[in-house]
């Protein structure tokens, strides 16, 4: 069967309901559509370790994570951009001197995903992968990326200027934001993914609802937002659809040729 197009889609906000899971309509249209002849694409900022459970159902075709800093085709990764761990290191570093000792961090690794917060996230999410404790006091591996929860927006505009080889956006749902290397997002990741694949953008449909998704929905050749989007996200898309609890994808997906 010939390829359609690629539905690439965002995780939290989007797939998954408030619950962290993905109703059973919503995976049905998903198979569905694979039927049809479309690849099916996970584009998130969690790590591949946050979402294992999810992706097992989905078995997606392509999956781009940690915001675009790793790509992976199947079973193959096509892409790593990595901070070097003197690299990761020295963020670390700056992100305590400027937000203070005590600020909550997470690295991601090519194999884990480390946090020092004062609260286990997987008594918050249960879809959360393994993660593991540390306090970063000599933390020195390769990165992904990381993420920090500031609260104060000046102190976030200091360690922005402070790191000038990250590209930082930050969460709608709280105060976090995320930094990987500079010139390292999912838009980086879908032109990877489209040379890989031998398909332009205007053959895929993403589907998004927070800030590190108007670049993607704005590049593909449908954007879609979730009726839960930001209004950031909802003005710039091609289409409005119901929200992630209410089944928006699989009423959308179920128009689909």
């Amino acid at each position: 069967m010939a390829i359609k197009k690629l539905l690439l889609f965002d995780l939290d906000g989007t797939l998954l309901t408030s619950e962290k899971t993905i109703s059973k309509r919503t995976m049905e249209q998903v198979e569905n559509s694979r039927e049809k002849g479309y690849l099916i694409g996970v584009s998130t900022s969690r790590s591949e370790q946050n979402c294992l459970e999810i992706l097992g159902q989905l078995k997606p075709d392509i999956l781009i994570s940690s915001g675009g800093a790793l790509v992976k085709k199947n079973d193959e990764y096509i892409s790593k951009a990595v901070f070097s761990a003197t690299r990761t290191s020295e963020l670390i570093r700056t992100a305590r001197e400027v937000c203070g000792e005590d600020v909550e961090i997470t690295i991601d690794t090519l194999t884990d995903h480390y946090w020092n917060y004062k609260i286990d996230p997987k008594e918050v999410d249960k879809s959360w992968g393994g993660s593991i404790w540390t306090d970063f006091s000599s933390f020195s591996e390769e990165a992904l990326k990381m993420c920090v929860e500031i609260f104060d927006d000046k102190k976030a505009d200091e360690l922005k200027l402070r790191l000038p080889d990250c590209d930082a956006i930050r969460f709608s749902d709280g105060y976090w934001y995320k930094y990987t290397r500079k010139g390292v997002t999912k838009e980086d990741a879908i032109k990877i993914v489209c040379d890989s694949l031998r398909i332009t953008l205007n053959d895929i449909i993403s589907f998004g609802d927070d800030f590190a998704d108007i670049g993607m929905l704005k590049m593909t050749g449908i954007g879609v937002a979730m009726g839960n989007s930001i209004d950031e996200v909802k003005r710039i898309a091609d289409i409005v659809i119901g929200s992630n609890d209410e089944d928006g994808i699989a009423d959308y997906l179920e128009t689909l040729e």
